[in-house]
């Protein structure tokens, strides 16, 4: 006979797994808005986001460049995220001055450069003909 009220095999590692997603989305959203309070250039990046999408609106942006306008900010903000822990990981490791965590600090930010530039060429191409007549 098999007894109903047990659940099926698996069921509360599921649960474990969806809580674990879920709770990993938490600290991912948590760990945006600790570099929102502390980066000063994240709130560059907000206030040009807002510009570009506010800008996209007026415009009428085709789907496509709708695309190209999301995955370029979405760059710029992961390219940011990404150099700001690295400065906090070799903050951590390496308190005093050394030409190596200089070095790393250096070349995080020079990505972050890097994809911002590209973010601008592609904010050219996408809005450039609805300014400026060919």
């Amino acid at each position: 006979m098999t007894d109903f009220k047990q659940p099926p095999a698996g069921a509360g590692r599921r649960a474990t797994l969806l809580q674990r997603r879920v709770a990993s989305f938490g600290h991912a959203v948590r760990g945006v808005g600790a570099a929102l309070r502390t980066e000063v250039h994240l709130w560059f990046h907000a206030a040009a986001t807002a510009a570009v999408l506010g800008l996209g609106l007026y415009c009428g942006l085709a789907r496509w460049e709708w695309a190209a306008v999301a995955l370029s900010v979405g760059a710029v903000w992961s390219a940011e995220l990404l150099n700001t822990a690295i400065e906090a990981v070799v903050d951590l490791v390496s308190p005093e001055y050394h030409p190596l965590a200089g070095r790393a600090k250096d070349v995080a930010a020079g990505a972050v450069l890097v994809v911002a530039l590209a973010a601008l060429v592609v904010g050219l191409l996408v809005f450039w003909p609805y300014f400026f007549r060919e």
